[in-house]
């Protein structure tokens, strides 16, 4: 019987997720493992799919006879894309149900508010693998899964490097977070002897956005990097494909590719291109690629996506940390102390990595002319 995943939003927006997995197992056999994520503000199917993910490799355990005898139960709480949403639930996790672990939600602002909590302090627990694109360093309190945001700008670069790209353009979002990023992207720019050719603010009305859309457009960039969250991209992509039809757009992996669609069209999201931070989901290469597939269509039987992938290969990583002595207490530091790559089924992860992110690997993906991804 699956595991009991409670989604703590609005009834009507989760019931037709089927996770309704309550476990007759006594309280002190289960292994709590906690999250407080975005499922139905701006990251809600961002935060499904990976919940989704998650749910789907903690089944496949408890399926097989659990950690050591123990059951997982897994609890998602909603925290609707709001910080102060977020500390709350968390609170609730720690304090009421008892988390043992805990697995972070979406968004830099998120960490930050739930790494400074009291209940989070008081606990001794290590966030783990929240998605954020942030280089803030918060210590051994936040272990992350994916790579860091400037590794998959690198990779960017990197791949359009090969193709004799020299002119970059930057379309950024104005918050602290991004202020960064975009400090990050003009010195990368210096360290390649690459060109900025100009930036564009994106900003709240759409004449506003398009009148910075045009002037970019007109610098004649070769590629331009988005420094934004998935609204404010589609904004930005809305008014620039008016001016520069044929023109490299990239982006990092936490833009919402779904809701980017839904904003846009096919022929604005020609020549636009995504970091991606697991393989193509749809395709059996690997030991945990078919799993995934396998796994989802047993427990799930609903769409993967890159999303879905991160999740289970996240749920992997916390087990095995859970086998190793712990992930989310004090007993982390067995984990950091691993010596060596964790093979996970053809991706790797590295505990040891002086940056506390597990997974270097970065690919990319771009939308076909008409739709759809390339990996």
């Amino acid at each position: 019987m699956p595991i009991f995943v409670r989604y703590l939003f609005p009834v009507f927006a989760l019931l037709s997720a089927g996770f309704d997995m309550a476990v007759a197992t006594a309280a002190e056999k289960n292994i709590v493992i906690g999250q407080a994520i975005d499922l139905s503000g701006q990251n809600g199917s961002i935060g499904r799919d990976y919940v989704t993910g998650l749910a789907t490799y903690f089944d496949s355990v408890n399926a097989s006879g659990g950690i050591n005898g123990k059951r997982i139960k897994y609890l998602a709480k909603d925290d609707r894309g709001d910080a102060a949403e977020s500390v709350k639930a968390v609170t609730e996790l720690l304090e009421q149900d008892k988390a043992d672990y805990l697995i972070g939600g979406i968004g830099g602002d998120t960490v930050q508010s739930v790494v400074a909590s009291g209940s989070f302090a008081r606990s001794g627990q290590v966030l783990f693998a929240p998605l954020v694109n942030t280089s803030k360093n918060f210590g051994q309190k936040v272990l992350f899964w994916r790579p860091s945001q400037e590794q998959e700008i690198q990779y960017i670069f990197s791949y359009f490097g090969k193709l004799g790209i020299k002119k970059v353009g930057i379309a950024y979002q104005e918050n602290s977070l991004n202020q960064e990023t975009y400090q990050y992207v003009v010195a990368e720019l210096g360290r390649r002897n690459l060109t900025l050719s100009g930036t564009a603010k994106i900003l709240g009305l759409p004449a506003d956005t398009e009148k910075e859309a045009k002037k970019l457009a007109a610098a004649a960039p070769d590629i331009v990097i988005a420094v934004a969250d998935t609204i404010s991209t589609g904004l930005f992509l809305k008014e620039f494909r008016k001016h520069a039809a044929r023109t490299f757009v990239a982006g990092t992996s936490l833009i919402n590719l779904t809701t980017l669609a839904e904003m846009t069209n096919p022929k604005m999201l020609e020549w636009t291109v995504f970091a991606q931070v697991v393989p193509n989901p749809s395709a059996g290469v690997s030991v945990i690629q078919n799993d995934h597939m396998r796994m989802m269509k047993k427990y799930r039987d609903e769409s993967i996506s890159s999303l879905t992938l991160e999740g289970f290969a996240v749920g992997k990583t916390l087990v095995k940390a859970i086998q190793m002595g712990g992930a989310g207490k004090p007993g982390a530091q067995n984990f950091f102390a691993q010596k060596g790559q964790i093979d996970l089924g053809g991706l790797t992860i590295n505990p040891a990595d002086p940056d506390l992110h597990l997974s270097g690997y970065v690919d990319i993906a771009l939308f076909r002319k008409g739709g759809g991804l390339l990996f």
